[in-house]
């Protein structure tokens, strides 16, 4: 079959829009659409350009709603490019859709090779190299993206510092049906030990985690997924990759399973970002967990209701327990030491 016999709404005008470019050439091969991406899609193909094929990656809007909490396909491009002026190992984005290519809203880039899946790179051996310099990679990476001119930032981008964002937290925890004594715990902690907002935001990525990182044998290839971006407190990007449950079993290894800490605070500063305050990762660790505890115990409300009885759905809410267990591992000893100091 053709890929306009397999996806013709999109398959016909992404092929005008690949002989438009190329001047006649740029036939479409390939036009598949990659699983995962619930709130965007994610299309792969290639176009075949006079020095051969080029292996595209397309990001789309899948309609016309889009989450008050997302970027936006534009703005996403425009964070790409701008991380990439800064040397920042992200995909290059190649076109940015008009309404008159007929394709959609979103944009193309260029196709990485590389692994997402954690469970082959935390544990195959052709990433045993790779572990070895990541939490390097991620520290150099997210000095690079904070460090970027917010003055160049699209004036779309929203602004959620930390106390923008327990607010939101806050809201999504009265939503779920059933109380939890630990999430309630863990929010009372946080609002008691939030730091206060920087006097200057910085680009945060959002989602720095597994899934959005591309890896090689040789450490990171790029870093994707830019949609839940935002200006914010830099240190979230650093508690986020060292959640829990992004760790996915190399729990001895706090940063996504394969790196400590020290490595990754030192290659951001080495690589120019501000002096790291652990308290201020801390304190994002928490959060993080608890935000993802949130998100699993909204996928169990969506299971018992009926709309979507998948067996994903359940086995993703049913993690709402573990992250009980990562909170109380947080803030018990941190109580403690609070009761010790006082």
């Amino acid at each position: 079959m053709t890929e306009a016999s397999l996806h013709p709404a999109l398959a016909d005008p992404l092929a005008a829009l690949g002989r438009r470019l190329f001047h006649g050439a740029g036939e479409l091969h390939g036009l598949r659409r990659l699983s995962g991406g619930a709130s965007q899609e994610t299309w792969a193909f290639s176009f075949h350009t006079p020095k051969g094929l080029r292996p595209l990656i397309l990001r789309r809007k899948p309609h016309d709603r889009q989450s008050e909490l997302a970027a936006g396909l534009e703005t996403e491009a425009v964070l790409l490019k701008l991380a990439a002026e800064m040397g920042a190992r992200v995909p290059p984005v190649f076109y940015v859709l008009t309404p008159e290519d007929g394709c959609g809203t979103g944009f193309i880039m260029d196709r990485l090779e590389g692994e997402t899946i954690p469970r082959k790179i935390l544990r195959d051996a052709e990433f045993a190299q790779a572990r070895q310099v990541l939490a390097r990679d991620c520290g150099e990476a997210l000095s690079l993206i904070h460090r970027i001119d917010t003055a160049r930032l699209p004036r779309t981008l929203r602004a959620a510092p930390g106390s923008v964002r327990l607010a939101e937290l806050e809201r999504t925890y009265a939503t779920i049906n059933r109380p939890n004594p630990v999430f309630a715990l863990a929010l009372r902690w946080l609002a008691a030990n939030r730091p206060p907002d920087p006097a200057h935001l910085a680009l945060v990525h959002g989602d720095f985690r597994h899934g959005n990182l591309m890896i090689g044998p040789d450490g990171l290839v790029g870093v994707l997924d830019w949609e839940l971006a935002h200006l914010g407190d830099p240190m979230e990007d650093l508690g986020w990759i060292c959640v829990p449950s992004w760790r996915f079993g190399g729990i001895d290894k706090p940063v996504g399973g394969f790196g400590e800490r020290r490595q990754l605070f030192a290659a951001y500063e080495a690589a120019g970002g501000a002096p790291v305050d652990p308290f201020r990762v801390r304190f994002w660790e928490v959060f993080g967990a608890l935000q993802w505890g949130l998100m699993c115990a909204g996928m169990a409300e969506v299971y018992r209701s009926g709309t979507d009885g998948s067996v994903e759905r359940a086995m993703i809410a049913r993690r709402a327990s573990e992250v009980e267990i990562d909170l109380l591992d947080y803030i018990a000893p941190l109580v403690h030491e609070a009761d010790d100091a006082g």
